[in-house]
């Protein structure tokens, strides 16, 4: 498993990063060897925070967790994905340990020149949206936490898609009409 740390409003000894990969390499048993994590350290109003993100086998685990002591907070980050993971382990089985990095991520980021109007794009992500089942892009927008996912939809010939969390707690689906 490959290791990249980020330190925000913190500057953290070498002891803390050790500890944090010795505690996410208890993870690595799901994930083939390809598999990254990004810790990052922060604090905010004497609360430690770890956020821990784990990509592998196409699948993206994330966990934020604060408490007054960072170790406590790694601890808790992992034992949240490991949750994660077993919570979702019949649906996950198919995937993990197989097809690793099937998507691919770049960013690029761009800088405002001076006079831009407030609607200017400030960050852009590219994705290869790998074919998935509504099933599939649910769970992965879940592991996220996030509120919507783009994919593209096996049930639908690969045409582009979008899941979303309804207010109601229910998911909706947005699909490409052709």
């Amino acid at each position: 498993m490959k290791f990249q740390y980020s330190e925000k409003k913190v500057k953290l000894p070498g002891n803390v990063h050790a500890y944090a990969e010795k505690k996410v390499m208890k993870l690595a048993r799901f994930f083939d060897e390809d598999a990254e994590a990004l810790v990052t350290f922060s604090v905010e109003k004497n609360r430690n925070i770890a956020e821990l993100t784990v990509h592998g086998a196409g699948t993206w685990f994330r966990a934020k967790e604060s408490t007054s002591d960072m170790f406590a907070s790694i601890d808790a980050a992992v034992g949240t994905i490991e949750g994660q993971i077993r919570k979702n382990k019949t649906r996950l089985a198919r995937r993990l340990k197989q097809d690793a990095f099937v998507r691919s991520v770049e960013e690029t980021s761009f800088v405002p020149e001076e006079g831009e109007e407030d609607l200017s794009i400030q960050r852009v992500k590219e994705f290869y949206f790998r074919p998935m089942t509504r099933e599939e892009a649910v769970l992965q927008m879940n592991l996220l936490e996030h509120t919507f996912f783009a994919f593209r939809d096996e049930d639908n010939d690969g045409a582009f898609a979008v899941v979303y969390k309804r207010n109601d707690g229910g998911y909706g689906l947005i699909e490409d009409a052709k």
